[in-house]
């Protein structure tokens, strides 16, 4: 067995251990913050609809092709996880930008804007980074809506496996960017190319 493959072992040791510790935490009740959809206001307790715990995706919205990234992943998996808990994907951007950004990646998540307030600097905060790309898990219990858990998103991290791939092929972060479409505009369009929008 090489030492890497000796390290991906203990890493996913290591992986099990974390999901222990986050199991044994402390509950930390939250308020019920508000945000907008496309069918009016609601609080984070209504986003648990009839489910006990909630999975919040934190997406830093249209501006961030990482963000992107991420949430195309997670969309992929989003049927599994909605069998476990109820799932909402929320960004700074309001609810019409948010619902076309979704349909042009084909996401299927329930959308929530916190308009950047409170929310956001309350909940997606972490370090130095006001705005920071992640996910939050929250249950109710005992007529409150406790933070049960929260994580952030970056290069290398255990949500988005294309960063892992990369690493297998011997590619660093700084060798590949997400984008939001990977078509390349051919040298000559059969139809003269009029009016195109990249």
């Amino acid at each position: 067995m090489t030492e890497a493959e000796k390290l991906e072992f203990e890493i996913m040791e290591k992986a099990k251990q974390l999901a222990a510790l986050r199991r044994a935490e402390p509950d930390s009740p939250v308020e019920d913050y508000s945000f907008r959809t496309a069918e009016g206001e609601i609080g984070l307790s209504g986003l648990f609809g009839d489910r006990s715990r909630l999975l919040v995706i934190h997406n830093m919205g249209q501006g961030c092709r990482y963000c992107t990234l991420w949430a195309d992943g997670i969309n992929g998996v989003l049927e599994h996880l909605e069998d476990a808990m109820a799932v909402v994907l929320v960004s700074k951007d309001p609810p019409e930008v948010q619902r076309r950004m979704a349909l042009d990646r084909g996401w299927r998540f329930r959308l929530a804007s916190h308009g950047g307030g409170t929310y956001m600097t309350q909940q997606c905060a972490m370090g130095d980074h006001p705005n920071m790309p992640g996910a939050c898990i929250y249950e109710r219990k005992d007529g409150k809506v406790i933070r049960r858990g929260r994580t952030f998103f970056g290069p290398g991290d255990l949500y988005s496996p294309v960063w892992h791939f990369l690493g297998l092929a011997g590619l660093e972060e700084a060798d590949w960017t997400p984008q939001f479409h990977y078509w390349r505009r051919p040298e000559s369009l059969d139809d003269g190319g009029a009016n195109l929008l990249d």
